[in-house]
């Protein structure tokens, strides 16, 4: 899949997620064959401002690569400026958010918000894409709620203002993350449209990605919730695109070796303090249907050394 000049090797790519997506993780998805990395989503405000805490965010690595930096934002200004500033930074693409259903964001018109102003959606694009000398993908919902699905709408707004891709999320914002997500409308964009649409929601196994791929023809996959805990999802799914064979799932003694792989990465991006704290969540998800895994993420969320967590971790498996 090509954005511009640029050529991913494959088409599984990692979704950006709020608390999730930060360096250490990224680069454990890189490690098991993800084909695009995706940021936090950044503020475009606060980059503007020059918020210092905006800015770590932005740390990227050589092994990484290829990254894509996702801002947020509905005033053109700062958004403009901000793809502006992004363009001495070394990734490869500039993302726009108008997916994030957080009601933090919408009550600002971020987000998933902007879809309900196709206008405004048309001048943060203008602003965006003018700016920016780096591709330019946008990622969007089904829709604001089931009485004003406008995937299709904004998707052909996008293409018009010089959008490269479109990553569409298959539920509407009303839903968050509950129900099912509906691949039917990634296909009905992808059938209207000629940039490449990348396909996302309820992508956690093969199975899925084969099927959103039969259903959607989407030209590349898109996983978030399906990735944590669960790294190897993006290895699994290339390895059977290119082969037909399905690898087996992680022992449990590599689930607990990226484990502290990821740990040790946290801490020495984030510091003890914050890693330690940041990880339990990580550390719950890699631990979920390993025996007695209730008992030791109580045990892990009390403890404050990183050493500790991973003395425990390391015992898991004898």
């Amino acid at each position: 899949m090509k954005f511009r000049d640029f050529e991913v090797e494959n088409e599984v790519f990692l979704a950006p997620m709020a608390g999730v997506t930060d360096l250490p993780f990224r680069l454990i998805c890189k490690e098991l064959d993800c084909g695009l990395l995706y940021t936090e989503m950044i503020n475009a405000k606060a980059l503007c401002y020059d918020d210092q805490n905006t800015k770590k965010m932005l740390n990227i690595l050589t092994e990484e690569h290829p990254v894509a930096i996702q801002i947020f934002g509905s005033e053109p200004e700062f958004m403009g400026k901000a793809a502006e500033i992004l363009n001495d930074y070394p990734n490869e693409i500039l993302d726009i958010n108008m997916g994030c259903p957080a009601p933090k964001v919408v009550k600002n018109g971020d987000g998933s918000a902007l879809m309900r102003n196709p206008e405004l959606v048309k001048r943060v694009l203008d602003s965006v894409v003018s700016k920016s000398k780096k591709p330019v993908t946008l990622k969007i919902r089904k829709g604001w709620d089931n009485n004003s699905v406008n995937a299709l709408e904004i998707a052909k707004i996008a293409q018009e203002m010089g959008i490269d891709a479109i990553t569409i999320h298959g539920r509407t914002r009303e839903q968050y993350y509950s129900g099912k997500a509906d691949w039917e409308i990634i296909r009905r964009v992808k059938s209207e449209l000629n940039i490449p649409v990348i396909g996302n929601g309820d992508v956690c196994s093969i199975d899925d990605a084969i099927n959103i791929k039969k259903i959607t023809n989407c030209d590349a996959i898109m996983i978030g919730r399906g990735a944590q805990g669960n790294p190897w999802i993006f290895r699994n799914i290339n390895h059977y695109f290119k082969s037909g064979e399905i690898l087996e799932l992680p022992s449990i003694s590599e689930k607990i070796e990226v484990a502290i792989r990821h740990m040790e990465y946290s801490v020495k991006e984030h510091g003890e303090y914050v890693a330690v704290r940041e990880m339990r969540k990580h550390i719950g998800w890699y631990l979920k249907g390993i025996r007695n895994s209730a008992r030791l993420r109580d045990e892990i969320n009390k403890m404050e050394d990183y050493r500790e967590v991973i003395k425990v971790l390391k015992n898991i498996d004898k």
